[in-house]
């Protein structure tokens, strides 16, 4: 039943149905619209307030729980709630991966319109937490507060924060004390940084006027046991800084790669900025079936190691090789998915529109002494050409792991055109996955699907498709 609460409506004794994209779970009202509600699990019976209409759908949030659903547990992170992250620590993992497969399924079946095989078990990761091996947390002088110490009424005298940014809030940062994402000792690493700056008066940054020494800090961790930190600093102040850098060199020695930025502009992304080594080197090794790869502070690396080791080795078998194939590796990155197929094959041809990636990719091919894969710089649409084809030849399978927006079809259609035996495709977004599946479906039937899940506690799921010529 609907009641009126002001301009809001309230609906009582509402099952929660089913998780939606993007982690929030959906329920019906009583008039047949759908309901998306974040923080809830599906079989809890609650009463939802909207705070949003519209023609199809609401939007609201749980004001009572009335029964709990059977695959709820209790969430292990103290900053469930506040934090945007982990949405899903509330429901069992086992049904984690449920709603995970059939999101990939009602993407491909819905979105793409096509003949699928049955999917070979979604892939759940050994690790449910402690995961990541790339975190990045933002300083701020105005920390966000907790419902909790808002009703407290108690004065707070430090507003520093050191920690995520509150979801759909550019300015406000949550303080975290524990995150349960990434191996010690991340935790230890910031909140040490946190008191030493406290203590020695060093200013955190205000996003609203655009001022203060400490901006960002980035923490990468390798499977071999090698960490790089990361400090951006807005203000150029050289005393403080190397306070700053000194104390972590000395108190965490393991630190293998300590680097700084001073960035002054208006946002914080590092990629057109100049990183600087303080101590150690530039870089951070990550090591895989006797592949080492080298990781600097701008890489794109798949953020799971160990889930990434089960993903490519999922994506060679998909594609089959006996040794003879040629084989184009398309968005490959650093290159690690064309090293790690390549001893199973005649050559790879890797490209990629980032020019730091490459060069990474080559380094690394050379640090392997992988003679058989050959990289080239470029954007996708434009690069991969009739005579990119001619040059290096017509590929018998192609691997392709492209940006959360697929592939541009002009890529999918060159793909159509030189038509390799196979397509493996890995996804990180099936819906746009589905798309490109459908205008490829007059050349290529899909034989195999097999998510892979990346990103315990989160909505985020990976998929890999295996195309055939039909």
């Amino acid at each position: 039943m609907g009641r009126k609460r002001s301009d809001k409506i309230v609906f009582d004794n509402v099952k929660v149905l089913d998780a939606g994209a993007k982690g929030v779970s959906v329920a019906k009202a009583p008039d047949g619209k759908v309901i998306f509600i974040p923080n809830v699990v599906p079989g809890d019976v609650v009463d939802i307030q909207t705070f949003k209409k519209r023609k199809s759908y609401y939007e609201g949030k749980a004001i009572n729980i009335h029964e709990y659903s059977e695959h709820r547990i209790d969430p292990v992170c103290s900053h469930f709630g506040s934090c945007g992250g982990c949405k899903w620590q509330k429901m069992k993992y086992s049904q984690q991966l449920f709603y995970k497969n059939q999101e990939v399924y009602n993407n491909l079946k819905r979105i793409g319109k096509i003949e699928l095989p049955d999917f070979e078990p979604i892939l759940g990761s050994e690790k449910q937490f402690f995961y990541r091996n790339k975190m990045e947390f933002s300083f701020s002088n105005s920390r966000w507060m907790t419902e909790e110490e808002i009703q407290s009424g108690k004065e707070i005298d430090n507003a520093n924060a050191l920690g995520f940014h509150i979801p759909k809030m550019w300015d406000k940062i949550l303080d975290i004390t524990h995150c349960s994402l990434q191996e010690d000792p991340s935790n230890a690493i910031r909140n040490e940084i946190r008191d030493f700056a406290n203590k020695n008066g060093l200013t955190f940054f205000n996003p609203r006027n655009h001022e203060g020494l400490l901006r960002t800090l980035m923490i990468r961790t390798a499977s071999t046991g090698e960490i790089m930190v990361l400090i951006q600093f807005f203000e150029d102040d050289k005393e403080k800084r190397e306070l700053i850098l000194d104390f972590l060199a000395e108190r965490f020695p393991q630190i293998t790669s300590l680097q700084y930025v001073i960035n002054s502009k208006a946002n914080d992304t590092l990629y057109d900025q100049d990183i600087k080594l303080y101590k150690g080197r530039d870089y951070i090794l990550e090591e895989m079936e006797g592949l080492k790869f080298s990781i600097n502070a701008k890489s794109f690396y798949q953020t799971n190691s160990d889930q990434a080791f089960e993903l490519y080795k999922i994506t060679r078998e998909f594609a089959g090789l006996t040794g003879n194939e040629l084989v184009y590796d398309l968005y490959t990155g650093t290159g690690t998915i064309a090293q790690f197929v390549s001893k199973k094959a005649k050559k790879v041809v890797g490209v990629e529109a980032v020019p730091e990636a490459i060069a990474d990719a080559k380094e690394n091919a050379k640090r392997n002494n992988i003679t058989n894969c050959e990289f080239f710089v470029g954007d996708m649409k434009v690069v991969f050409n009739e005579e990119f084809i001619s040059t290096h030849g017509k590929p018998d399978v192609i691997i392709t792991d492209p940006p959360r927006d697929g592939m541009h079809k002009d890529v999918v259609e060159q793909i159509l055109k030189i038509a390799p035996e196979k397509v493996v495709y890995v996804s990180c977004n099936s819906a746009t996955q589905a798309r490109d599946l459908a205008l490829m479906d007059e050349k290529y039937k899909v034989t195999r699907v097999r998510p892979v899940d990346m990103f315990p506690q989160t909505h985020h799921v990976e998929n890999v498709v295996l195309l055939e010529k039909r």
